[in-house]
């Protein structure tokens, strides 16, 4: 007996085993002969932050993968988030992972190590301070303690880049390189008087902090064009309703991200993941809003990342 992956419009055939045999090599040479039991196909899903989209979507995501897809074993991984991620994916240390786009190569790349299988999402940039603080604006910034985001995020990119079309760059703030967990308990102890985070809306640590304290969301939203202009397109403006945290409404710098793959991956299999994260966006939107607003539309625009040929296939063949 033997299985093949289904296509829209196909009937399932039975028995993973077959499926495995021409997976598995591909996936890192684990041999298995067809008479012997085959180890499982790994996916490990570069994330980030425990209490930052990143992980809420990525856990959401293995479930469904180890719940549907026979043969693969799914887990999540503890990240920086999207600088790392794409390292990790990469180099051959995750198989999936996440991504903001302005974090990517501004040119798309002869011979990519990594592809999208989609746009998911837009992250916003979120500066954080207490609510009776003195910082009010992105200068008032200036000589005092902020942090930036953990080394190898996409918080660091583009907090980073912000500073610098603001004229704060070099010694002119006094830089902390936390990430979200950290950022929020130093707010808390007055260890910094403010923090940048990128994330979907909403954060759930930004949410629990303005919870529990209050706080003020700087608005940012005048610095979206210099930005454009200073470092390419993929930057536009969104805001954050009061709805959202409690706070005072605010427009903000944002950028999409992408759910990106090992560019080596089997077809087959990384055409089933990508069906499975558009056909059950519903599921997926419960472990976090964010995720619910994909799209087979807005999936395919990933530039300068191109779309990995098993997700190109599943695009082509759907129904919109």
């Amino acid at each position: 007996m033997s299985r093949h992956w289904s296509v829209p419009g196909r009937r399932r055939v039975a028995a993973p085993v077959a499926l495995l045999m021409l997976l598995l090599p591909a996936l890192g040479g684990l041999a298995a002969c067809r008479d012997e039991p085959t180890e499982p196909v790994r996916i490990r899903i570069a994330t980030g932050s425990p209490t930052a989209v990143y992980h809420a979507f990525g856990q959401s995501l293995a479930a469904l993968l180890n719940r549907e897809v026979p043969g693969v074993r799914a887990s999540v991984v503890v990240t920086a988030a999207s600088a790392q991620n794409v390292r990790l994916v990469g180099s051959g240390a995750a198989e999936l992972g996440f991504t903001q786009a302005d974090v990517l190569p501004t040119r798309a790349v002869e011979h990519p190590t990594v592809l999208a299988v989609a746009r998911v999402y837009d992250d916003l940039l979120h500066l954080v301070t207490t609510a009776g603080g003195p910082v009010r604006t992105l200068a008032d910034l200036r000589d005092r303690r902020v942090s930036v985001g953990a080394d190898g995020s996409g918080t660091e990119v583009t907090a980073m880049r912000l500073l610098e079309v603001a004229q704060l760059g070099g010694d002119r703030v006094r830089r902390e390189h936390l990430g979200l967990d950290d950022s929020v308990a130093a707010l808390r102890a007055g260890r910094i008087d403010a923090f940048f985070f990128s994330g979907g809306l909403p954060v759930r640590g930004v949410a629990e902090l303005a919870g529990s304290t209050a706080v003020r969301m700087v608005d940012l939203g005048e610095w979206t064009e210099p930005l454009r202009r200073s470092y390419g397109q993929v930057y536009v403006t969104r805001d954050i309703p009061r709805s959202v945290y409690g706070t005072e409404p605010v427009s903000t710098v944002a950028n999409p991200n992408y759910l990106i793959v090992r560019a080596d991956l089997p077809e087959a299999l990384v055409r089933e993941v990508t069906r499975l994260l558009m056909e059950r966006r519903a599921e997926l939107a419960a472990a976090h809003p964010a995720a619910g607003r994909m799209s087979p539309r807005s999936a395919i625009v990933t530039t300068p990342l191109p779309l990995h040929p098993g997700a190109a296939d599943w695009y082509r063949s759907s129904k919109p």
